[in-house]
């Protein structure tokens, strides 16, 4: 097993003085370790793009209506979303994956039709789904994980389109963390001062209909959505694999806290591509003591910021494996 030792005396044997490259040693590091090896290669990047509705959404805790959530898998699959454009810019294969949208949009070549059920139920009223619906969620994303893993990819990421999620993820942050509503819930996609007190309240009603202390699997089949247990699922694959695992916003990165409290070893796979706007994500990033890789102010979601930390990440993996040492480049060491 390779040790932070080894990956620190490759790095420092690299023609540059040592600590030149600042942040991108750190993640070249990340990246060894997670791989096991001092020269990492990042080989067939995998974006998932998981869709799910949720029956919160009919509360008015979104600025935009249900139906958007199966327009916009439309567009992911004609190629016309801010991802599909990444996507392609940085050659990444994109797997759009209905994990739970109210609306079936019919069979696509692009699509994977992994639907745990049209939508998850009210959580103000009821669980959001069955132990058997969130069990089935999280096993369908380990099970995309790992056979993405097993076609050759050593480097996933992950984002989700629901409308309503925020809502789900700042449930789950509430009620993992015990922080209060209003540190936890923000404006989404863009609710008003009117909505964003009306979804505090909705909330607050939600998590007052269970009280009782529950367990990190309990809780996202309380309070969760289809997309999120499914990469909550995927992330939990990647514990016995080597392989990175880039989070994107703020409701990537509460699946990744529920993954990372369910198995620890998860934490050592991600890689936290951004700081989203969204309210409680900064915070959320800081209890979980990872730094993001950018700051761009984005809140759009779908794995945009992930895609966006690509090119970084593979410069990170490419710099500790490709660039010559002192003794093969005849270059003299200051140590030496």
């Amino acid at each position: 097993m390779i040790t932070n030792e080894a990956l620190q005396r490759r790095l420092d044997t690299r023609t540059k003085p040592q600590g030149s490259l600042g942040a991108l040693e750190t993640l070249a590091m990340r990246i060894g370790l997670a791989l096991d090896t001092d020269t990492p290669v990042l080989r067939a990047p995998q974006m998932f793009v998981f869709a799910g509705d949720h029956g919160i959404a009919t509360d008015g805790v979104s600025a935009f209506p249900q139906a958007v959530t199966a327009q916009m898998l439309l567009n992911y699959l004609q190629g016309g979303a801010a991802i599909n454009v990444l996507a392609r810019q940085h050659g990444m294969t994109l797997n759009v994956v209905d994990a739970g949208v109210a609306t079936d949009i019919g069979e696509h070549p692009s699509l994977l039709a992994r639907a745990v059920g049209r939508s998850t139920r009210n959580f103000r009223i009821e669980p959001a789904m069955t132990p058997e619906q969130c069990a089935r969620a999280l096993d369908t994303g380990k099970t995309l994980a790992k056979d993405a893993l097993r076609q050759g990819s050593n480097a996933l990421m992950f984002g989700e389109m629901g409308i309503g999620n925020t809502a789900s993820a700042s449930m789950l942050l509430h009620r993992r963390t015990g922080w209060t509503l209003e540190e936890c819930v923000g404006r989404g996609t863009g609710l008003d001062d009117v909505g964003l007190a009306r979804k505090r309240e909705r909330l607050a009603a939600a998590s007052a209909r269970c009280p009782r202390k529950l367990a990190p699997i309990e809780t996202i089949a309380e309070f969760g959505g289809f997309e999120l247990a499914m990469i909550t699922g995927a992330l939990l694959a990647t514990a016995d694999e080597k392989c990175i695992a880039v989070i994107d916003g703020f409701a990537v990165s509460v699946s990744a806290m529920l993954a990372i409290e369910i198995d620890p070893r998860v934490r050592s796979r991600c890689i936290f591509s951004h700081c989203s706007a969204e309210h409680a994500h900064r915070q959320l990033l800081a209890h979980l003591d990872v730094k993001p890789l950018l700051d761009l102010g984005m809140r759009l979601g779908e794995g945009t910021g992930a895609a966006m930390a690509w090119p970084i990440i593979d410069a990170a993996a490419r710099l500790m494996t490709e660039m010559a040492s002192f003794e093969s480049a005849g270059v003299d060491d200051r140590a030496s």
